[in-house]
């Protein structure tokens, strides 16, 4: 019987391990994470470009039996369609919890809360979100990454049989890696969780270490398949006059406000689409097929609401929209967000929303120029800012977001007006009583969890009585 490669190659990295290192010594953990973040790195790579792959076919079929006397849009709904409802059908089917961004999956496996089913996971999270993102769906893709890369760290965590808090520092080291490997952003990814999963993380210099390793390898590994260039590419911006600084703190006031009606809206959007399909599948599944008709035509009509988002940012702050078509695309791209990742589809909302704050950023920077034109002479610049404003108001994660908007962007000289912005944003968030969206996200879960566990027991209970009676 012949022993497949991947196997011997991990066998033989255990036995290296076992050989050269002892418990006693935190070396093992930091190989470890230096493993996963390879893995997490090639795992991030693969759906990046796995996502492209999926959009160029979706594409080459329209193109191919679409034009002419068949309008594109007659070929784009059934694709689309298509393969949203797979997305649907092999997470419903196979692993619920590979639904939406996975992010708040993750903080609860951290505190013990919820299992990491990794073996059924990693692949569901994988092609789910290859399907439902190439359909068009308004979906990030740095949630899947994220979840796939903290499983592959519980992976490794079962593979060579660790503790329990060594297990917990690889899954961190994993979610690091596949957020830094995502948005080609290494500080950003050790940030997020240091910041965003403060409360579940156990901090020592160890698994911080481990969290470092992994999120440097995921980049590195990431930066080999792609290349080095920022995620997103803008104008680069000089430090701003420190007169302006008062504009960009009003900024991220506006921003607190709509960063909580956003998280409401979420939920709000959640509980809507639970009371229509009620867990059941063929109404989970007809809900993808419904949604993906809307986005293939969306695709063709109007891809600016479509999509991510990511390639709409070059745009907004370039200039190409003025302030009516800007207030328009902020509006239904909120709605476009909204129906995306309220439905459970594998996908995140980072992305959505930094398009979605370049959007108001820029119709604020645009305002404020008419206004002040002596006083404020680069509207994009505040699109920028923007960008980070949305992300600290609703996951309430300011220094992740302050790296993350420099890192895609390059934008180092924007670093104080991001400060400005991101914290102006989180205070008026935290004094006005919002919560963080992950937090609220996993609240809801596990709320639903017990009470499906409560009606299970209730159903059993009522089983045994009839079955009593009848005896």
């Amino acid at each position: 019987m012949k022993i497949p490669l991947p196997m011997i190659c991990i066998n033989g990295f255990k036995v290296f391990i076992d050989r050269f290192f002892t418990r006693k010594s935190s070396a093992l953990l930091i190989w470890l994470s230096i493993f996963i973040g390879i893995l997490a790195g090639i795992a991030s790579a693969l759906f990046d470009h796995g996502i492209v792959w999926a959009g160029e076919m979706r594409l080459l079929l329209i193109n191919t039996y679409g034009g002419g006397d068949i309008p594109l849009w007659a070929i784009a709904i059934p694709v689309s369609s298509l393969m949203a409802g797979t997305a649907f059908y092999i997470t419903h089917r196979f692993a619920p919890e590979a639904g939406g961004s996975g992010i708040p999956e993750i903080e609860g496996a951290m505190e013990g809360m919820r299992p990491v089913r990794w073996k059924r996971v990693i692949p569901v999270k994988f092609f789910g979100g290859l399907l439902a993102l190439g359909s068009g769906m308004a979906l990030g893709r740095e949630g899947p990454s994220v979840q796939l890369g903290a499983n592959i760290g519980r992976m490794i965590s079962d593979i060579f049989k660790v503790d329990k808090i060594d297990a917990q520092a690889l899954l961190a080291a994993g979610a690091a890696g596949g957020l830094a490997a995502a948005f080609n952003a290494p500080l950003a990814g050790i940030m997020f969780v240091i910041e965003e999963m403060r409360s579940q993380f156990n901090y020592s210099l160890t698994s911080t270490k481990s969290v470092f390793m992994s999120a440097v390898m995921a980049t590195i590994v990431m930066r080999l398949f792609t290349d080095q260039d920022a995620v997103v590419t803008v104008t680069q911006y000089s430090h701003p006059d420190l007169y302006t600084l008062g504009f960009y703190l009003i900024l991220g006031f506006c921003f607190g406000v709509i960063g909580i009606f956003f998280n409401k809206m979420i939920l709000a959007t959640q509980d809507m689409y639970l009371a229509i399909h009620q867990n059941q599948r063929w109404r989970f599944v007809a809900i993808g097929l419904f949604l993906g008709a809307v986005f293939g035509a969306l695709t063709i009509f109007q891809p600016d609401i479509a999509f991510s988002g990511l390639d709409l940012i070059p745009k907004v702050e370039g200039g190409q929209y003025l302030a009516g078509g800007l207030f328009l695309l902020f509006i239904l791209r909120t709605f476009t967000s909204l129906l995306s990742f309220g439905s459970g589809a594998p996908g995140g909302v980072f992305a959505p929303t930094l398009a979605l704050g370049t959007l108001f950023g820029m119709l604020f920077g645009v305002g404020a120029h008419t206004l002040f034109p002596e006083l404020i002479t680069e509207p994009g610049a505040f699109a920028i800012a923007g960008m980070g404003g949305l992300f600290a108001a609703t996951v309430r994660a300011p220094i992740t977001g302050i790296l993350l908007v420099i890192e895609m962007t390059s934008n180092y000289e924007m670093i104080l007006p991001l400060i400005v912005t991101c914290l102006g944003a989180t205070m008026v968030a935290q004094t006005l009583g919002g919560h963080p969206i992950y937090t609220q996200l996993l609240e809801r879960t596990l709320k639903l969890s017990m009470r499906e566990k409560r009606q299970q027991t209730t159903d059993k209970a009522m089983f045994r009585i009839l079955g009593k009676s009848k005896k």
